[in-house]
């Protein structure tokens, strides 16, 4: 690990986290056909799950950030969101209709909010400073690599198992499972005496300046940014097969897990304001031409152009986030910073579903698109009013 430059926990992390993807993504590319193919359920359906899916994880974010800051103590919080996300598995396996995909979604999304602001402050405390953005770039490739790797691994388990979605679905449990034992046993935390604060007050006047202007333009950027289940969408209804939707977005994942780490370790050197409003730009091009796209052939190309921008602002964001309040504080901070994003999310995913049922499937994309410009315009105002903490 010291050769890597990243420490022991942020490793192991890393792999829990590639086998939590691996079986989250042998699943996910396959949820919107399952409900749209097998459950007959509308496309405005799709966007609703999703959108409390999302909105469920954003809730608890803020929620097990504080109470991870209060208690000093991650690992707990981690551990039980990684649990309650592997269940999910096979809770989605007994779906045959829409609500229980939705019950499905809602537990994995329950286990995600539990768990990512409280391992995102242990990543925090297990890295340097310096290091931050290479530490949570490193994350992010290896959680994304397990999202090349799920895909590739459904698409044996469709032409050996004849399209049985709900074993696929099954199957998902082992990986999620090794990650969760993983965890138990190889990540260690330093002990922390608690916060003494007896209960829990949030007044926006208290947060610095800086995170709010990055919220805010964060805010706008979300209300375009829906559902990757559109994409997903997008390339069925541009013709692509099954098997090549899962493939394009295979594509996805291995430029994302590719690009990860170089974006941390540039953001470390240049700084990350200029990494993340790349990323701003890129994603408004992106979602233009899927919009705009008459022919499948161009999505072989935004695929993973997609993931370069995922790689851009993922990893970076939660870097940049790290380095503008107090190291005591980060668990409240990303869980806010989430919790806002994530319930934007929903209200993005929600927009989403009508315009692509009742409006235009070119719409979707084309709102996204204009919403990044936006919010990139206004990072290029405001940036030099945000300004890092000293930690």
């Amino acid at each position: 690990m010291k050769k890597l430059g990243i420490s022991k926990n942020v490793f192991v992390l890393g792999l829990v986290s590639f086998f939590n993807d691996v079986a989250s993504e042998m699943i996910y590319p396959l949820v919107p056909i399952f409900l749209t193919s097998v459950l007959a359920a509308p496309v405005a359906i799709v966007g609703l799950i999703e959108g409390v899916a999302e909105s469920t994880a954003s809730i608890l974010k803020v929620i097990s950030g504080w109470l991870s800051d209060k208690r000093q103590k991650r690992k707990p919080f981690v551990v039980l969101g990684y649990s309650f996300s592997a269940i999910s598995k096979i809770l989605l396996g007994l779906a045959y209709s829409w609500p229980f995909v939705l019950l499905a979604r809602f537990i994995d999304r329950f286990g995600k909010g539990t768990r990512t602001s409280a391992r995102d402050a242990l990543i925090t405390e297990s890295s340097e400073a310096s290091v931050r953005g290479k530490s949570f770039g490193f994350h992010r490739a290896l959680d994304t690599l397990g999202a090349v790797i799920g895909p590739l691994i459904a698409l044996l388990a469709i032409h050996f198992l004849d399209n049985k979605f709900r074993l696929i679905f099954f199957l998902a449990f082992i990986p999620a499972f090794i990650g969760i034992l993983l965890l138990l046993f190889f990540v260690k935390e330093k002990e922390k005496e608690a916060n003494s604060s007896p209960t829990f007050h949030f007044h926006w006047r208290n947060l610095d300046p800086s995170f709010k202007i990055f919220l805010l333009i964060s805010f706008i950027f979300a209300l375009g940014n829906s559902s990757d289940a559109f994409l997903i969408l997008r390339a069925q209804n541009l013709g692509l097969s099954l098997i090549l939707v899962v493939l394009a977005y295979v594509l996805f994942n291995f430029t994302y897990a590719l690009f990860s780490t170089p974006a941390g370790i540039i953001s470390d050197k240049i700084g990350p304001k200029k990494v993340l409003l790349t990323g701003l730009l890129l994603f408004s091009a992106v979602y233009l031409f899927f919009g705009l796209a008459r022919s499948s052939l161009l999505l072989w190309f935004l695929f993973p152009i997609y993931g370069i921008y995922m790689a851009l602002t993922e990893g970076v964001g939660k870097a940049y986030i790290s380095n503008l309040v107090p190291q005591e504080k980060t668990g409240t901070a990303f869980g806010i910073y989430q919790t806002t994003i994530g319930l934007t999310t929903f209200f993005a995913s929600l927009i989403a579903g009508l315009l692509w049922t009742y409006i235009d499937v070119r719409l979707p994309f084309i709102f996204g698109s204009l919403m990044a410009i936006i919010s990139a315009f206004l990072f290029i105002i405001l940036e030099k009013k945000i300004k890092p903490v000293k930690i």
